[in-house]
């Protein structure tokens, strides 16, 4: 348009000198995304040129506002937040009441007329935009001011001017002073776009990979309802969603996991003009809060733009969207590229772990996959950060850029809201300093001074800790692993920590147990959800509470089972996943919901109604039906045909005839689509009569510590006796060599999952002289394992 102002569809990536990274890439996007399908609202800029002209006039006293804001920051102490603040409140004032050049005011006038269309209601965005910020390797996420639901064209001017004074936040200062940028250098842009109406419709933020383990086969989508500010800011704890990028482009059913949030409070706009009072919080309905926020559809259509997105720009993206509540269309706000995990290393392993536990004292989610500890300080305002000392565990409400001076000096950061990709969320990751964020009531169960341990390191879920913990961090090279002569899989049990360990060394999953995500994605007893609408009581509360985000218990259960088995199947693709069917004993059924109604009281639980022989049962038909139905789904709708399942406790061939026929009765048939069927080698029948049990399986896995207890007479769970409890005793070495033996003849399958060749190297060196195809361990011995392995030739 003219060297003050520039519409978003005359801008590209190219012009990030003039208006700023933000407003580059809607630029950007506008220009080259729109014939796509990637819906951008329009909007226009003002320039870094403008900028630089409104900082560099002489005031009416002949000095220069520039000069005065450099001189005032030349020999701040940013680590001082007191001086800080002074800093900041004195330029702040001093660009507020610095004028706009006449010309600028006019040429942003004329803009605005054209793009509100004379129209005194319509709402716009006003966004800040730095010539340093959303650039590959530094976010600047949320350091400048964003105002929402402005009206009028004598508001708009005042949000620019607030805009161009927030460039000297102190959060902002002292980001810019932390990566080494020069505060003359940076010149700001601020952005006029029309309203999306997510005030009445949801909104959120996608990434194009993982945030937490670097997985990029994955969008990762959070949404709730009302303005994305409430999101961005973490004032809410959002629904998260994770889509399957390979799933959505062959056209399949691609949400990997839905996970409901609490989202108790929503930003919606106001009926008064006043910049900076255009929007508020209220509460969410209850009713609503226990809802996702998007349907699946709604998932996929925005991920499917974020792919256009992440294409286009060649690197993983951070991108803001609104669904608007009149029209129904999801819109892209704007976009720029992830900063922490697209350039972290891939050449070696850094993984903390916990020698020891203790009380939680609070949960929430996990932000970087690292441990700290130290003692709480519990700060409730901004005005309070030159109490908090180095080292200490930073615990408050919500923590927003505003608090980065301090975040860096903190051990770790705790808070009551917030999602996974909220600002604070961000510069955590950034700062490689562990949070645990949206724990609900941080602020009033930890107290100031108290000694505790928050860790990250363990999934999805972050804890704290009671006490100073003793933790260790290993650092593992996995650029150049040596060659052996088998494979190593890994044992996976929980879907949140399958896109980390995916990351290391592997052939695959050689155990998935189905009972590690039912007890912790489902938690309810099988026939409790079935028998649901018969219940009665705190116990059909309970369980509606947990399934009123589904359409019905069944379906809870079902696709509760087919997010966790999906999850570690496209996490570890193309590599084989052998997910085992659900291997509860009933005395560990009858701990979940409702399971105390259902499950027999048994002397000997661990070789009484478990495996093939629950299955088969009447009274278990219904149960094992849902699972089928979600492995089936998982490989057949889902595409992830590289799930094999395994039937473990098969005592009998007529168990093992059964199971078969029982699974092609639920769709799921031996070599139909690619399935194959293996049988847990637990039951010294199994390797006594192998080539016979073969008849009916693809292979075996080994389960060696079954296979040792009933070989050996022992019960694995009595401490009377465990110290007989080895397998590398003859008789049980015995019945492994007869298994291993019985499917090389075959040209079946043979595997072993556990850890013994972990414990002892020596079983390790036996198994690869039995020819072993693979050895399934425990992700925490992987590369020390393999590398013992490479020693033994």
């Amino acid at each position: 348009m003219n060297s003050n102002v520039r519409w978003f569809a005359d801008l590209g990536l190219a012009d990030l000198e003039q208006v700023g990274g933000k407003n580059a890439s809607l630029g950007e996007m506008v220009r080259n995304l729109t014939n796509v399908g990637v819906r951008v609202p329009n909007g226009f800029a003002t320039t870094a040129d403008a900028f630089r002209r409104f900082v560099n006039q002489p005031s009416a006293a002949g000095t220069v506002l520039a000069e005065k804001i450099s001189v005032r920051l030349a020999d701040l102490d940013t680590d001082d937040v007191q001086a800080l603040a002074e800093a900041g409140r004195e330029i702040r004032a001093a660009v507020m009441e610095q004028p706009f050049p006449t010309d600028l005011e006019t040429d942003i006038r004329t803009a605005y007329a054209e793009l509100s269309g004379g129209s005194d209601d319509a709402s716009f965005a006003v966004r800040s935009s730095a010539t340093a910020e959303d650039l590959p390797d530094a976010s600047f996420a949320g350091q400048q001011e964003t105002f929402l639901n402005v009206r009028g064209i004598d508001a708009i001017l005042q949000a620019m001017h607030e805009v161009f004074a927030s460039l000297y936040n102190d959060r902002a200062i002292a980001y810019r002073v932390h990566h080494k940028f020069d505060h003359d250098a940076v010149a700001l842009s601020a952005g006029v776009q029309k309203m999306v109406r997510s005030d009445i419709g949801t909104s959120g933020v996608m990434f194009t990979i993982d945030t937490e383990s670097g997985f990029a086969d994955s969008v990762f989508v959070t949404s709730s309802y009302g303005l994305g500010e409430a999101v961005v800011q973490g004032a809410v704890n959002p629904d998260e969603f994770y889509v399957y990028k390979p799933a959505l482009r062959a056209g399949r059913p691609a949400v990997l996991k839905r996970g409901v949030g609490s989202k108790a409070t929503k930003m919606v706009y106001t009926a008064d003009r006043s910049v900076g009072r255009t929007t508020e919080f209220v509460d969410v309905e209850p009713v609503d809060r226990r809802l996702l926020s998007l349907t699946d559809a709604e998932v996929e259509a925005l991920a499917r733009q974020a792919l256009l997105i992440e294409e286009h720009y060649g690197r993983p993206m951070d991108i803001e969207w609104g669904k608007d509540g009149v029209d129904g269309e999801l819109y892209i706000l704007q976009a720029r590229p992830e900063t922490v995990q697209s350039r972290a290393a891939v050449t070696g392993q850094q993984r903390f772990r916990l020698n020891e536990t203790g009380t939680v004292l609070v949960e929430g989610r996990a932000i970087g996959a690292r441990i700290g500890a130290g003692a709480v300080r519990v700060l409730e305002s901004v005005e309070q950060m030159h109490e908090f000392q180095a080292g200490e565990v930073l615990v408050a409400d919500m923590t927003d850029p505003d608090w980065e001076p301090i975040m860096k000096r903190a051990s770790a950061i705790v808070t009551n809201r917030g999602g996974r990709t909220c600002h604070a969320a961000i510069i955590a990751r950034e700062l490689g300093i562990p949070a645990v964020v949206g724990t609900g009531g941080a602020t009033r169960s930890l107290t100031a001074g108290r000694e505790v341990t928050v860790s990250c390191a363990e999934g999805d879920a972050g804890y704290v800790y009671e006490g100073l913990l003793d933790f260790n961090v290993t650092e593992s090279s996995i650029e150049a692993m040596p060659e052996i002569s088998t494979k190593i899989m890994m044992n996976v049990g929980t879907p949140e920590q399958a896109f980390a360990f995916s990351r290391l060394p592997n052939s695959g999953v050689g155990l998935a147990r189905l009972e590690f995500i039912i007890n912790r994605q489902i938690g309810i007893h099988p026939k409790a959800l079935l028998d649901f609408d018969a219940l009665d009581g705190p116990l059909k509360e309970q369980i509606g509470e947990a399934i009123a985000a589904y359409p019905s218990a069944r379906e809870f259960f079902v696709d509760r089972v087919a997010e966790g088995v999906a999850t570690i199947a496209a996490a570890f693709a193309p590599h084989p996943v052998i997910v085992r069917m659900s291997d509860f004993k009933s005395n560990e059924y009858a701990k979940l919901v409702g399971g105390e109604l259902y499950e027999p009281e048994e002397e000997n639980p661990m070789i009484g109604y478990r495996g093939a022989s629950r299955y088969l049962s009447k009274d278990f038909a219904d149960c094992f039906a849902m699972e089928c139905a979600a492995l089936k789904y998982v490989r057949d709708e889902m595409g992830l045909t590289n799930v094999k399942i395994m039937i473990p406790f098969v005592r009998t061939l007529t168990e093992a005839e059964g199971v078969i026929s029982l699974l092609a009765s639920h769709g799921l048939r031996r070599g139909e689509n690619g399935l194959e069927v293996i049988m847990m080698c637990e039951v010294p029948s199994n390797a006594v009569i192998a080539d016979a049990f073969l008849d009916h399986f693809d292979g075996f896995s080994i389960g060696s510590n079954d296979m040792t207890q009933l070989t050996l007479g022992l019960d694995r769970d009595s401490a009377l006796v465990a110290e007989s409890f080895d397998e590398r005793d003859p008789a049980v070495k015995h019945m492994l060599a007869a298994a291993i033996s019985a499917c090389k003849a075959r040209g079946k399958y043979v595997g072993i999952c556990g850890q013994g060749p972990s414990d002892h190297v020596d079983l390790a060196e036996w198994l690869l002289e039995q020819g072993i195809e693979s050895m399934s361990l425990n992700p925490d011995t992987v590369v020390d394992t393999w590398t013992r392995l490479a020693a033994l030739g």
